[in-house]
Parts: C-alpha cells; structure tokens; sequence
C-alpha cells in the first residue's frame, strides 16, 4: 500500500447524500432526518451542477459572481464530502437514495456485473440485461418524498427521462426535460407557478409543498472536452451564474422566503496533460491474473482470476505507480470505509484491487474502452481534495 492513505469520506457528517433527505426534511415532510440543517421551507430547490467542485469555485469565483457572494457566507455555505468514486453515477446513486455506495452498489462508471460474468455502465450505457430495479433496491428519496404528500419534479435532459440512471436512484414525481440549460430553469419556475400563486396572493387552502431536482451537466461535459482551465468552460460557468441568478432572483420576487435554492455538485474535476494519460493495454506484467478492468480513468478497479490472489496484482501495480496513486485490494479499501457499509450483494462489483491516482495522472485500458476516452482533458473519480470536495450554497431562502 503506497504511502498514507486518505481519510475515508465523512458518510455520517457533512456528506452528499445527506441533501435531498435534509431538503425533504426542511420542507416538513415525515420520514426523513435534516442532517445537514437546512431551514425551514415550503419549495425547496437542489441545483445539481455536475463537475462543480468546491476547489473549482474558489478558484473561479471572478467568473460566478452571484453564486460566490452566496459561498463566501458562512451562513450560507459548506463543503460536502462526496463517496466512492467521485464519479457522477456513484453521486447521483447516494444523493438520489440517501444511501452510502456500498449500500446502493453504484460503485463506479464500469462495473463487474458478477451474475453476468462481464463489466456493465452505470451511466448511459446500461447492459440490457440488469434491471435498474433490482440491482438498486431502494426507494428514491424523490419517490418517498412524493409519498410523504410532497409535489415533486426533476428538471433535466429529455433522454434522462426514462434512462435505467434514473429508474435506479432519481424515480419518483413529475419529469420536465431540454437539451438548454436556460430552458431547464424556465420550466422549472414555470411548474412551481402553476401549483401556486405568487406572494401576496389570495389562494384557498395551504400552499403544496415542492421538492424539484433541477441537473445541468454542461459544466462537466466542457471540463472533459476542453478542461477546467479553458476559456469554454469558464464562458460555461458563467452562464450557470446568470442562468441561476436569474432563476432565484424570480423565486424571491414571487414566494420569499418560502423557496429555498440549493446548490450542489457530484464531484470536482483535474486536468490532465495528453502525456499524463496512460493507456496500460500492452502490459502483460500489469494484467498478469487480471481478468476484468473497469472503474475510470483516476480510480482504475480490477477484477483478479479466481486463481489470482489480488495481493500479488496490487504488489504489480504498487511497483508501477505507487508514487502517483493509492493501490489497495478491496479488502483494504472497505476495511477503510471508502465505500461505506457494503451489502453482501455489492461487494462483488467492487473490484478486487483498486488503484487511485493522488498525481496528475489518468490510467486507461484502451483495449477495453477504446481510444477515444483518451482524449478527455477534466478528469475525476479519485480522492484528492479537488475531486471529493463540492459546496453547498444557499442561493435563496431563509
């Protein structure tokens, strides 16, 4: 194992997870606990930007006035620890539950499917044959939040309407979709207004309680593309800025502080230089005894040949990168708690060594995934402080 570990992320405190279930709290919703202490609201709002992380804000705030006004508050903002890999599907899977990764079992971008022998997507390419239903069994918090007597939506992309991502961990309520940004944000005050009347208004009977799920990912698609250092994505920062300035400002104007907007993000992102992307195909050496690979780019999992003791593939890969990345076999890294409480029925698609890159590096099988992943610059999935740590900003409300 190469050189101290990282701390293990902080599940039962300040983490991701507790969002949406302290949101359905502060609405007054039964059933669920308000870890982080939200306020008290009646439409409460969780603006979830993809790939913001808390380093990333801090060092572009120049570029997000109306969101950094809100983070330099400390009434108004923390920072949230992220699980397991910091990668969207794990993020979403515990924001969208409440649960831990080894709870959910969405623990990675690529995962092995034990049953199928073969390694499934968690993302957007979901194998035909797992069934979002069974391989995460429980309850949304949007769904239970509906339950509770709740009027619930998510604003997203179309295609994420109906995606096995959703049907795993984001189900429950209304759906409104665009491909704009600007759009998703219009259409969302546009639900809200036609259950209520605006501030000051006469209306017959209590206000509905809302809880909305509002995702932009255009943030994290630019940072792959073009990094997070390029002028894209700082144009595409600023565009988050106004978009959700404008958003909150008409909140205000027509509820108060009855509507609470809560911004958060899945993961960070690092840049890493074409040289410093290493596709590891020819290795025999490395992927003696590995039979799957899977993980991402920054959190490489692999599966070992039932003859193989993973000890000996760590010690290969320890060898190799043991000055850029932390390598444990899974026993070490849920004896760690790097994925929370794991159920029986989650541990086998944790791969059987895990290597996390803490340098500027990003590791590839490209015999596996092919050569265009090779071309991404923003990078995440690993536990540097730039990946697992992601604000919490209250951009209205009480």
């Amino acid at each position: 194992m190469s050189l101290t570990l990282p701390p293990p992320p902080d599940y039962e405190g300040a983490h991701l997870r507790h969002v949406m279930t302290s949101a359905a709290a502060s609405l007054g919703l039964e059933g669920f606990e308000n870890r982080l202490g939200l306020p008290a609201a009646n439409i409460t709002v969780v603006l979830m930007v993809d790939g913001l992380g808390d380093a990333l804000l801090a060092r572009y705030s120049g570029h997000a006035r109306f969101i950094a006004s809100a983070w330099r508050q400390a009434s108004r903002a923390s920072i949230l620890d992220v699980g397991v890999p910091t990668t969207t599907a794990a993020s979403l899977a515990s924001l969208g539950t409440g649960t831990t990764p080894g709870e959910h079992g969405l623990v990675g971008y690529d995962v092995l499917a034990p049953e199928l022998d073969r390694v499934v997507n968690m993302l957007g390419g979901w194998d035909a044959e797992v069934d979002p239903a069974r391989w995460q069994p429980h309850a949304s918090v949007l769904r239970r939040a509906a339950s509770a007597g709740a009027s619930v939506l998510t604003a997203s992309r179309p295609k994420f309407a109906e995606s096995q991502l959703t049907r795993a961990v984001l189900s429950g309520g209304d759906f409104t979709g665009s491909a704009r940004m600007d759009a998703r944000f219009t259409r969302t005050a546009e639900w809200i207004a036609q259950q209520r009347p605006a501030k000051g208004a006469v209306r017959q009977g209590p206000a509905p309680t809302q809880l909305i799920y509002l995702y932009v990912d255009e943030l994290d698609k630019t940072g792959h593309r073009y990094g997070v250092d390029s002028p894209q994505w700082l144009s595409m920062l600023e565009m988050l800025d106004a978009e959700a300035q404008r958003f909150t400002a008409d909140l205000a104007r027509r509820y108060g502080d009855q509507a609470s907007v809560l911004l958060t993000a899945d993961h960070g992102m690092v840049d890493i230089a074409p040289e410093r992307r290493i596709d590891f195909s020819a290795r025999e050496d490395l992927l003696a005894g590995v039979r799957h690979t899977g993980g991402e780019p920054r959190l490489v999992q692999l599966y070992a040949q039932s003859e193989t003791e993973p000890g000996d593939i760590a010690a290969a890969w320890n060898e190799e990168f043991g000055d850029r990345a932390w390598v444990l076999t899974k026993a070490q890294a849920c004896e760690a708690g790097w994925f929370g409480p794991v159920q029986e029925r989650v541990s086998g698609r944790i791969g059987d060594v895990l290597v996390a890159a803490y340098s500027d590096i990003a590791l590839y099988h490209a015999d596996r995934v092919g050569a265009g992943p090779l071309e991404m610059v923003g990078q995440h999935g690993s536990l540097t402080e730039a990946e697992r740590r992601v604000p919490l900003v209250q951009l209205a409300g009480a």
